[in-house]
């Protein structure tokens, strides 16, 4: 394994920001090594660097009724949401010492999720024009939003596995229209332990990310 996992369990998404920041500092100043921090998110919407706030569908007093924030965040991408029971993943990771090449950096985050969903018997796809991952190419199960700072990079991949998909209902899921949402275990039917899901991912990011 070339970087060190951090497993934060359930953690407020303002919290795992603040905690980014102080890596990704760490990191450029070479402090540390590579870093990938594993979480899941108390719900929130997050509204990436390209995102319009109408692709947010119901109103601040609904959010408010069920406790969402809503959040503008420095990650590429649109609008998203985070709930438990989904997995994030944000790598802090030099990509000055892996080739400066963001488009690989991508293509290797979705190839990792990609690898995962096939230990579940899963066939994951690219969309071409699309970032993240769908399922027959109609349904999304995983969002990609990145911040690189000086070739570090920061925010990431987040993985729907039992997390309430009613959610995505409140937005238009990457300022897409007519998107569908799923996520692993909706197809499996049933729960997905998520400790034996983190090992896994683990191990996948460890064969794609060699470089």
């Amino acid at each position: 394994m070339m970087y060190e996992v951090i497993n934060l369990g359930l953690v407020d998404y303002q919290e795992a920001y603040s905690l980014q920041q102080q890596l990704l500092a760490r990191r450029l100043r070479d402090e540390m090594g590579d870093t990938i921090l594993l979480l899941e998110h108390n719900p929130v919407i997050t509204l990436g660097r390209r995102a319009k706030r109408d692709n947010i569908l119901v109103s601040p007093a609904i959010l408010r009724s069920r406790g969402i924030k809503v959040l503008e965040v420095d990650r590429g991408g649109d609008v998203t949401v985070h709930s438990p029971g989904q997995l994030v993943c944000y790598p802090i990771m030099d990509l000055r010492r892996r080739g400066k090449d963001l488009h690989r950096y991508l293509r290797n985050l979705e190839e990792a999720i990609i690898r995962l969903l096939t230990t579940y018997g899963l066939q994951g796809m690219r969309v071409t024009g699309q970032t993240g991952i769908w399922i027959q190419g109609r349904e999304k199960i995983a969002s990609i939003g990145i911040g690189v700072r000086n070739w570090v990079t920061y925010h990431g991949v987040a993985l729907n596995v039992n997390n309430d998909i009613s959610y995505f209902s409140l937005i238009r899921p990457c300022g897409l229209e007519g998107v569908k949402v799923t996520s692993i275990s909706r197809i499996l039917g049933e729960g997905v332990d998520m400790d034996e899901l983190r090992s896994r991912m683990i191990k996948c990011f460890d064969t794609v990310f060699t470089f």
